[in-house]
């Protein structure tokens, strides 16, 4: 969850630490804080609350420094406070830790140290680490990178830690373990990072860190090692989009700009699937045509908004490949005894590739034996590495905590794996595919004419601000999308909101509607089964009973008893999902800030869910 940088190198290290703090503030902003290593001291600052917070303490008396750590936390272990803040020091106030993570034999490691006399000032469970390398640099002379390797080897639970000394400010030694870290190599300067949106200004040469692998920045290079001190090959990588991609650009919310970028994401995931033969292009799967058709089973884990995208792969994988799906969420998936092998293919989608739940969950997969695709929007990240193939969306930097972008992307690449599936289980002739894929071309044009007309539903939506819940309602795959809708509500508006499938409204949830209760309705698209008639009664019934109903309906689709209706363009009707989500989260969106809400940095969210 939290997110950290580190800075060594020829300039001054403020800079590049604030402003990768605010690059990273999306992984969490309970508090900020600074060590900046000097000469035989170590200057630290550290406020709860989010980063501003510590830019106004730091005022512009600060000491001359080319090196230091900083941290911007989402509380795990202590509450929001000035002292439970990142970077924690030992007793003499020379080592500096900062971390992400959790500790979990912090109390058994506290427990002995304070039998040692160290004194314990914060509720956290990494001021533990502090004290303890501590101790162990002065039994290896000084060593401070011997001695983070050996205190990795007493730790348990998952954790990116970072450490400096003020006897040596300009070395700065991380470690990983199941929590993302990455090093960037500028010119005659090095950074630590959580993610690389952080040094992204500065350079866009990045190196991946495995999992165990200690590196040790100093001015003039780095270093990785494994934990017995053996050198390992750095795996280099250039990052792709810049610190442009990164900025608001004039919007006046990260989150708004993103579903803006929405259809150039679509198309730049789209771009170059199709050969001229009409095959589906997805070397990434890295699977022959003989094992796709001996697959027996697909195991879609997932969390949150990629549990959705996972439950529309469903649709669209069974019906295409005729091939049995689950969706599982993942944080749940491991701790039961799932039947899998090595014909069950295992997609894991997150937009991160560092959701802890799901990289679990994948591992237990693995150890059964199954093949493991992951889904993912951030490079080099710890699930497309640990996985068999991974299949890369394009949605770039997602900054804003609710995911819009990297939900539609993730999307469209399920389309593309059941596409591929499909042709290869000869499920779909070569000439229904490329019809497909043309209309998944033409998503991004329909997209954007969405986004043209948007204006009088956030007008619309404000009339709803003092609503104490909306429900949602979709049948197929709208219910996927009435749920991702239900769930944007929550995160960003602070309200009760809640999906349903349309057929279950009157096995008990009707019983929460009452006069005036907005009710969001998607209107199935292809009239397959006659779903859009049996969602049509379904919206009679709630109106029946007070609802202010928000019908979302194709163009020309027969629409009664609504209230009001967003139209939005005709597509397939498993595409839908696609174009019915935007409506939902410009709902979202203009909620939040009709009831004052802060949309970028939700209270109690972080981006990325490192924790289990």
């Amino acid at each position: 969850m939290c997110g950290i940088v580190g800075y060594t190198g020829k300039n001054s290290a403020i800079t590049p630490l604030i402003e990768g703090l605010r690059r990273l503030e999306y992984r969490g902003y309970d508090s900020a804080g600074i060590a900046l290593g000097t000469s035989g001291k170590l200057f630290i600052e550290k406020r709860a609350g989010k980063l501003g917070n510590l830019e106004s303490s730091l005022g512009d008396q600060l000491p001359s420094a080319t090196s230091g750590i900083g941290h911007t936390r989402w509380a795990t272990h202590g509450g929001p406070t000035d002292n439970n803040a990142h970077p924690h020091v030992d007793n003499e106030g020379k080592l500096a830790v900062i971390h992400n993570g959790i500790i979990e034999n912090y109390n058994q490691l506290k427990a002995e140290l304070q039998a040692k006399g160290h004194k314990f000032h914060s509720d956290t469970d990494t001021e533990s680490v502090a004290h303890l390398l501590s101790d162990l640099r002065k039994e290896f002379n000084g060593d401070l990178p011997a001695a983070m390797r050996e205190a990795v080897k007493t730790l348990r639970g998952s954790f990116t830690l970072l450490a400096v000394h003020a006897d040596n400010p300009g070395v700065i030694v991380g470690v990983r373990r199941n929590s993302p870290l990455v090093l960037g190599v500028g010119d005659s300067e090095y950074f630590l990072a959580s993610d690389v949106a952080a040094f992204i200004e500065y350079t866009k040469r990045a190196v991946e860190l495995g999992q165990d692998e200690i590196v040790v920045i100093t001015p003039t290079g780095f270093e990785i090692t494994d934990l017995d001190g053996n050198a390992q090959t750095p795996r280099e990588y250039q990052v792709t989009w810049d610190a442009e991609a990164a900025q608001k650009g004039g919007f006046s919310h990260f989150m708004l700009k993103e579903i803006f970028e929405q259809p150039k994401a679509v198309a730049d995931t789209l771009i170059g699937r199709l050969t001229d033969n009409n095959q589906i292009e997805l070397d990434e799967l890295k699977m022959s045509d003989e094992e796709i058709r001996s697959l027996k089973k697909i195991v879609v884990i997932a969390c949150g908004t990629a549990y959705h995208a996972g439950m529309i792969a469903k649709y669209a994988i069974e019906k295409w490949a005729q091939i049995s799906v689950e969706v599982e969420i993942a944080s749940e998936y491991r701790y039961r005894d799932p039947i899998i092998d090595a014909q069950t293919l295992v997609i894991a989608i997150s937009q991160s590739g560092e959701t802890m739940d799901t990289l679990m969950a994948l591992r237990h997969a693995k150890a059964a034996g199954a093949r493991v695709l992951a889904i993912c929007n951030t490079n080099s990240s710890t699930i497309p590495r640990e996985s068999d193939a991974v299949l890369y969306t394009h949605a770039g930097p997602e900054i804003a905590v609710a995911s819009t972008k990297a939900f539609l992307t993730q999307v469209v690449a399920v389309y593309l794996i059941g596409l591929h599936l499909a042709q290869v289980r000869k499920e779909l002739t070569d000439s229904e595919v490329a019809d497909l894929y043309n209309e998944l071309l033409a998503l991004p044009a329909k997209i954007e004419a969405i986004l043209e007309t948007v204006e009088p539903l956030r007008a619309l939506t404000r009339t709803f601000a003092k609503s104490s819940s909306v429900l949602f309602l979709g049948r197929n795959v709208g219910f996927p999308a009435a749920l991702e809708g239900a769930l944007k509500l929550k995160e960003l508006a602070y309200m009760h909101a809640e999906g349903f499938a349309g057929g279950e409204l009157k096995h008990g949830p009707i019983a929460l509607i009452e006069e005036g209760t907005p009710v969001i309705a998607i209107v199935p698209a292809g009239h397959e089964h006659s779903l859009d008639e049996k969602m049509l009664s379904n919206i009679q019934e709630v109106k029946a009973r007070g609802a202010q109903v928000i019908v979302i309906a194709e163009e020309g689709a027969e629409v009664t008893g609504a209230t009001h209706v967003i139209r939005i363009p005709v597509a397939p009707a498993l595409f839908q999902p696609v174009l019915a989500t935007v409506p939902l989260q410009v709902f979202a969106y203009e909620m939040a800030i009709a009831r004052g809400n802060d949309v970028d940095q939700p209270r109690n969210l972080a981006k990325s869910v490192t924790v289990e």
